[in-house]
């Protein structure tokens, strides 16, 4: 019994010994990361970064070049520190986007660093909108639309840019743009935001977190209107939502809301003299409408700002940037298969698009140049068909919003490949019915039409704006292409 007993204590002790081995050894329980409350109207992210510093030294990293050859389309600001030219990679898109601004300077974007110098170094015969233009780019933009009511949107670029403080004059969104600073919880602050979801059935305040993190990236990265008066002056912004609803913001019903609105008409397309708005950036737009992503319940930061570990701390990736230029990291924390296999698999659905998009592209600027030859048609007196005409417009615009929407959108169609080459079929296929319709009635009207149409690329892309731009060859642009021939080019593919 006493060596049962002897062994019994034993026992205990040694477990006993072990337990208070292994609690001594083990790490202490994490606590829940508490909020620092940052003062009200504290726009400075650095003040922010005193108590964030691992998400503020992330952020400064969007002001890092990116390798280009990590990603085949979106090559944005690369190591070689050259922008790249959207205009110079699709032509068809200098033809039609030809009498503003757009037609003169359209670039590839480069890390948020660069959204308010972006607009700063552009040529400067762009600069004419209001403080409109700062309403995705300047921290203080919601400020200054407060206080300035109408003129906000009124006054020219430069005037209401000066309003910015000094210090503050070249630095674009940050934590003040997404955060509360007593909560850090996730937060729409964007006065256009504020008024368009609700139209859409967001009741963004009571939003959940994974919804936030979808929205406070479409306070910018969605398509928007500015609204004009009789002067064509500025008046306000909006959110083309009107009819939609959360995940069902379709391209047809934004059409529908901007073809019909004369007072969105911002530009007048040189080619074809119309009077015409414009789709921008449609990223969320085209994303939620039923994108596998979307309905896998994935968010826009779950993909680009993914968790990352930094020593011991699991923080949300700051240095916002497409997967492809973190080698997919994003993708592989839900996705088993390698790196190159997804890569591969972005890059083949991009080439789809591109092709579609050319086709579409070039079709629609056939269709343009035809209108031009109707224009000067009734110019020397001849008569066109008005019914001809008037059903050759109405495809032509909506042709043109598809192709510019497509164009616009910034993950050239990865963030919904199925309603990428949805869009693009109808583009190409109304872009088609324009042309018979134009080719109808111009011959009816005495004109010969030849056969291939010059799209005469070579005016619209040469001589464009008042600076040299740093990624123009020296050579002038050739129009060597027939459309027929731009459809199978792989010069003219961009590739």
């Amino acid at each position: 019994m006493k060596t049962r007993a002897l062994f019994l204590i034993l026992v205990t002790v040694v477990v006993t010994g072990m337990a208070f081995f292994l609690c001594a050894c083990s790490p202490p329980k994490t606590e829940p990361v508490k909020p620092v409350s940052i003062p009200d109207g504290e726009y400075d992210p650095a003040v922010w970064g005193q108590a964030y510093p691992l998400e503020y030294d992330l952020w400064k990293k969007t002001k890092d070049p990116k390798p280009a050859s990590k990603s085949k389309y979106k090559k944005g600001w690369d190591t070689d520190l050259v922008v790249y030219d959207k205009l110079s990679e699709f032509p068809y898109m200098a033809l039609l986007f030809n009498g503003w601004g757009f037609g003169i300077e359209y670039n590839e974007p480069r890390g948020h660093h660069y959204m308010l110098i972006d607009q700063l170094e552009i040529d400067p015969s762009r600069l004419k909108a209001g403080g409109v233009c700062l309403s995705c780019k300047s921290l203080f933009a919601p400020k200054l639309e407060k206080e300035m009511g109408v003129d906000y949107f009124r006054l020219p670029y430069l005037d209401v840019h000066a309003k910015i403080p000094v210090d503050f004059q070249k630095t674009g969104v940050s934590c003040v743009d997404c955060h509360d600073n007593k909560t850090m919880a996730l937060k729409i602050t964007h006065p256009v935001a504020q008024r368009s979801f609700p139209l859409m059935g967001v009741k963004w305040e009571e939003a959940s977190r994974q919804q936030m993190r979808s929205l406070v990236c479409a306070q910018c990265h969605v398509t928007y209107n500015i609204p004009k008066d009789e002067k064509m002056q500025s008046v306000g912004l909006f959110f083309p939502y009107e009819g939609s609803k959360e995940g069902d913001i379709s391209v047809e019903n934004i059409i529908k809301l901007i073809k019909n609105d004369p007072k969105v008409g911002e530009w007048k397309q040189s080619v074809t003299g119309f009077k015409l708005a414009f789709i921008r950036h449609p990223e969320y737009e085209f994303f939620s409408r039923g994108g596998t992503h979307w309905k896998a319940g994935a968010a826009c930061a779950d993909c680009h700002m993914p968790y990352v570990r930094i020593g011991a701390n699991k923080v949300s990736d700051h240095d916002v940037t497409s997967p492809m230029k973190k080698d997919l990291h994003a993708c592989t924390q839900c996705h088993a298969e390698t790196t190159q296999w997804l890569r591969d698999r972005v890059i083949a659905i991009q080439d789809r698009t591109v092709s579609l998009m050319n086709r579409a592209g070039y079709a629609t600027a056939t269709a343009a140049k035809l209108f031009e030859m109707a224009h000067k048609a009734q110019a020397e007196g001849k008569t066109i068909d008005k019914g001809l005409y008037d059903k050759a417009k109405d495809y032509y615009l909506e042709a043109f919003y598809r192709v510019n929407f497509i164009g616009a959108e910034n993950s050239v169609g990865f963030h919904n490949p199925t309603e990428a080459g949805r869009i693009c079929g109808d583009a190409v296929a109304m872009a088609a019915k324009s042309e018979a319709l134009l080719r109808q009635a111009l011959t009816k009207a005495g004109v010969e039409v030849p056969a291939e149409v010059n799209l005469e690329l070579a005016k619209y892309l040469n001589k464009r704006g008042v600076k040299p731009l740093n990624f123009r060859p020296e050579l002038e642009f050739k129009d060597p292409f027939s459309v027929q021939d731009m459809i199978i080019s792989p010069a003219a593919m961009g590739k």
